[in-house]
């Protein structure tokens, strides 16, 4: 079983999620979960989702990943058991307490460990395979060696991350942010203090980032190992990042399983990649220790990327004219693509610019106007409009 598995702040993000390529997503609600600062699902919110997945043949998982303390407990075997009522496919935990409870009230939930608990051998998870746990999250730090050994020895399912922010400390060890700010890493408070700019006597601040993770051109290596999932980190990301990130891996992984990938492809797919993010990305400890290449230590410049230009909502098949709801700044004359779940991505010279009181314009300057142009190819609704940059590979 291969799954490329995405993350969702919202119920926008989960569908754009589905459409583009995800097997199946992972939710945090609104207790219980890391990432305190996203939106998240109410259970009304988790409900949809799961209706919207299956529907499509595909998953929906919940984040229930806080390190307990004993004020956190109220209220969560009844919040357990409304998981389990509503349908969704599996948790994922770190709290031993968690797993074990599951047990106890006989839920139908898969439970899968979370990479907070960091599991970096195959002692610990033949410990959870024991008492329940169908998958291993493994920690972020896992080589390829670790992999190959756990997978070996356990024949759990392992999920890996291949892609988005990584932790400067082991997930799951750090108390930067309890220390700095007297907020709780581990119960969803991370202030993300790794990232501060500190000021020293030297010329630059000091910081102590890592760089992304972006293993696009490991991915063969990985199935061989016996990766069974294929995770996406991001759950505060926008619909943009999650729908170029996961259409790109559907397109390698599938890609790879059909045995038609060229490296001229992989390329390009890498190029896409490092593209929609804001920092730098490597594929840090699969092949070895990162060394200072993978991390930034004397400053980082993170511009906030503006390629997403716009969202389609409508195409009219009698006017040839798509509908789209302006994201960033474009112009008559701009050079740009439209891509999608099931739109082979085309370059588009704008032409003309039409707002939604029928009048021409030349420039679109104001995100989430409502503008019309003229194209001969039918798009269809959550397709996306970009700044092109990199030209496809004509086998693509």
């Amino acid at each position: 079983m291969i799954e490329l598995l995405a993350p969702a702040g919202d119920l926008e993000k989960l569908k754009i999620a589905y459409l583009y390529g995800a097997d199946a997503v992972y939710v945090g609600g609104q207790n219980f979960s890391l990432r305190a600062n996203a939106k998240n699902f109410s259970i009304q919110d988790l409900e949809e989702g799961a209706r919207f997945a299956h529907q499509l043949g595909k998953k929906l998982f919940v984040t229930v990943n806080i390190i307990f303390h004993e004020e956190d407990v109220t209220g969560l075997e009844d919040y357990l058991k409304t998981l389990d009522r509503i349908g969704i496919d599996a948790i994922i935990v770190s709290d031993f307490y968690v797993v074990k409870l599951v047990e106890q009230l006989h839920l139908h939930l898969e439970v899968h460990l979370s990479t907070q608990a960091s599991v970096l051998n195959e002692e610990a998870a033949l410990f959870y395979k024991k008492h329940g746990v169908s998958r291993i999250v493994l920690a972020r730090e896992a080589n390829k060696e670790d992999i190959k050994k756990i997978k070996e020895k356990t024949g759990l399912e392992l999920e890996c991350f291949v892609h988005g922010a990584m932790c400067t400390s082991f997930s799951g060890r750090c108390v930067l942010s309890n220390v700095v700010t007297n907020r709780d890493a581990n119960r969803g408070g991370c202030a993300q203090v790794c990232r501060f700019l500190f000021e020293t006597d030297a010329p630059c601040p000091f910081s102590m980032t890592s760089k992304d993770l972006n293993m696009i051109l490991h991915i063969k290596e990985m199935m061989a190992l016996g990766v069974n999932s294929f995770k996406v980190e991001g759950r505060m990301r926008g619909i943009y990042y999650i729908a170029t990130v996961i259409l790109t891996y559907r397109k390698i992984i599938d890609k790879i399983m059909n045995q038609s990938l060229t490296l001229e492809e992989a390329k390009y797919y890498e190029q896409i990649l490092n593209r929609c993010a804001n920092r730098e990305s490597t594929p840090q400890f699969f092949k070895g220790l990162p060394t200072h290449r993978e991390q930034y230590y004397l400053g980082r410049d993170e511009v906030s990327n503006q390629d997403f230009l716009g969202l389609v909502l409508d195409y009219d098949e009698k006017s040839k004219k798509v509908k789209v709801e302006e994201r960033n700044y474009f112009k008559v004359g701009d050079v740009v693509e439209f891509f999608g779940p099931n739109t082979e991505t085309f370059t588009y010279t704008i032409h003309k610019i039409e707002n939604d009181q029928g009048e021409d314009i030349t420039v679109a300057n104001h995100p989430g106007m409502i503008l019309y142009l003229p194209c001969e190819v039918t798009l269809q609704k959550y397709d996306m409009m970009r700044i092109k940059v990199f030209d496809k590979p004509d086998l693509l």
